[in-house]
């Protein structure tokens, strides 16, 4: 039997032992423990079965690429594990450093009673290295991409609440804007706004700016941008609620929305439209 298959053979044998060391170690470092609805026992046994990768890696060199393709599927099922659980991906990462401590120093006490030449402890370098680094390299990589996902999600959720096109009678809503408007933002006011106005049959938009603190440039011009495409769909326009600093800004930069219906309140564009508040309680 050759060394390697015989180190091989070792870590399989040990993997328990390994996987006990490493979860002990691990816990006892551990600043905040999280539910993972497993038991003890369990998470025993999935670590032990990381750690016969490395053992299995040794004894079939000739197979290294399903050894490649198995800590590949278990980088990206723990990499989404962790993400789901909500644990740091430092915190999550830490693992990796007593798995490749506690194989080594199980290596080290065999290749030093059994005197494994210098030779076979570079091949060991050249095999248990790279797959740590591989694993830890997809364990991130998923990690990151699900988080960003998560993100994504999130932040598309929150702009979508932030853009409630409101019924208040028949053919009539109201779109209150409040904050900023950054181009992301922009983008998905065109959108909703037009896909209500159509889901909706609107016939007037009133759109509330009093909750904007700044108007520039870049904000009229995508408000422009939205009544022209309404006004496409035979939707008017109504801007109300300008404040008065607001309005200032704009006379300053010389944006021009002469063309634009402009009522000072929601009473106001009401009675533009022959509706007043009470009528529609």
């Amino acid at each position: 039997m050759d060394n390697l298959h015989f180190l091989g053979e070792k870590i399989l044998e040990k993997k328990y032992e390994i996987a006990q060391m490493v979860h002990t170690n691990r816990m006892a470092d551990l600043k905040e423990i999280k539910d993972v609805n497993l038991t003890n026992e369990e998470i025993i046994e999935l670590r032990a079965n990381f750690i016969s990768y490395f053992g299995k890696a040794l004894m079939e060199k000739i197979d290294q690429k399903t050894i490649f393709d198995q800590i590949v599927k278990w980088g990206k099922e723990s990499g989404e594990f962790a993400s789901n659980l909500g644990i740091s991906l430092s915190e999550a990462l830490e693992d990796t450093t007593y798995y490749r401590k506690f194989i080594w120093e199980v290596l080290k006490e065999e290749i030093r009673d059994h005197n494994i030449p210098t030779d076979t402890i570079f091949e060991l370098i050249n095999i248990i290295d790279p797959l740590l680094d591989k694993a830890v390299y997809v364990f991130s990589l998923t990690y990151v991409n699900i988080h960003q996902e998560t993100l994504k999600k999130a932040k598309s959720a929150f702009l979508e609440l932030s853009v409630p096109v409101v019924p208040i009678t028949k053919g009539i809503a109201i779109l209150p804007l409040i904050g900023e408007v950054d181009t992301e933002r922009a983008r998905l006011l065109l959108e909703e706004t037009l896909r209500k106005a159509n889901e909706l049959k609107l016939s007037h938009l009133l759109f509330d700016l009093s909750g904007v603190m700044i108007v520039d440039t870049m904000v009229a011009h995508q408000i422009f941008k939205i009544v022209d495409a309404l006004g496409l769909l035979g939707v008017k326009t109504i801007l109300i609620g300008i404040r008065a600093e607001v309005a200032q800004t704009m006379i300053q930069l010389g944006i021009d929305f002469s063309k634009i219906t402009i009522k000072a309140n929601l009473e106001q564009a009401l009675l533009g439209l022959n509706l007043t508040i009470d009528t529609l309680e």
